[in-house]
């Protein structure tokens, strides 16, 4: 796998080493691939989902899935809007890493195609993020732990 990291408009000592980040990747992974995690600020992450969403306000993750190059790597974008994702897990009383956790794991399933837009689509997405976020040690993000 090939991760490319990058941080604009944040606190990026606020973000888990670089090895903690490419191992929540690598435990959501089906295939090969090349991968760019972006941590950005409020400002990019509202434009991101209203130029490619239509929805004017930051959102916690999007990902930008490109599909299966020539060469067999799965490529895409996660953009993570960390202002948010802080803001989530102190509502939904999780630590930062946990949330984090979970969004990298969230938009890496995205990533291969996975969805939620149906509802057997969600049951099983969620499923999934379960059982990994279970590997890595953090609770249900769901509320109910198999940890």
């Amino acid at each position: 796998m090939r991760l490319a990291l990058q941080a604009a408009d944040i606190d990026d000592t606020l973000l888990p080493a670089r090895s903690a980040l490419r191992r929540w990747v690598l435990r959501a992974l089906q295939a090969d691939a090349e991968l760019t995690l972006r941590f950005v600020g409020r400002r990019e992450g509202r434009s991101l989902n209203r130029d490619h969403r239509g929805r004017d306000y930051a959102t916690n993750v999007l990902t930008f899935e490109y599909g299966t190059g020539p060469d067999g790597l799965l490529r895409g974008d996660i953009v993570i809007c960390l202002p948010v994702v802080i803001a989530e897990a102190k509502a939904q009383k999780k630590t930062l890493r946990q949330h984090l956790a979970h969004m990298v794991v969230h938009g890496t399933l995205h990533a291969q195609g996975h969805d939620h837009i149906e509802d057997d689509q969600a049951e099983a997405m969620e499923q999934l993020e379960r059982q990994i976020l279970a590997g890595l040690r953090v609770p249900d993000p769901y509320g109910v732990s198999l940890v």
